[in-house]
């Protein structure tokens, strides 16, 4: 089995790092662990992607399943991760659209804001302006 979990906390917000591959066989372990922080009244998730390999439907599920629960809770689940080939997963399904993705877990920490990603505004649409 390919996975490593470690957690810290940082204030309210609980930290879950995954590394290695998130699939079928090891996406159970990372339910547990989330779960085990949500059942513990720490629902502000941080899950740093940082060091995942892959990612399949499975993984994302959890991810998904986690999210709706740490919700219900009053909590939030943040992502952090640059790996093309795990953002290209949320991306494909419009998944990135419903989480938060982070580049690095200090913008993640640092966000207060649901949708504020840490990222450069969008500029204003151009006027036409004549005159």
């Amino acid at each position: 089995m390919d996975l490593s979990i470690t957690r810290a906390d940082h204030g309210d917000r609980t930290v879950v790092r995954l590394g290695g591959e998130i699939d079928v066989y090891t996406a159970p372990f990372v339910r547990e662990k989330l779960d085990e922080q949500i059942h513990a009244g720490r629902a502000d998730l941080v899950v740093d992607l940082s060091d995942v390999t892959f990612l399949d439907s499975t993984g994302l599920g959890v991810l998904v399943g986690r999210l709706k629960i740490a919700r219900t809770r009053g909590g939030s689940m943040r992502l952090v991760g640059t790996a093309e080939r795990v953002l290209r997963v949320f991306a494909i399904t419009g998944l990135d659209k419903v989480f938060e993705i982070y580049p690095d877990l200090e913008a993640a920490l640092d966000a207060s804001e649901p949708g504020d990603q840490g990222q450069a505004p969008t500029p204003p649409a151009p006027t036409n302006s004549r005159g």
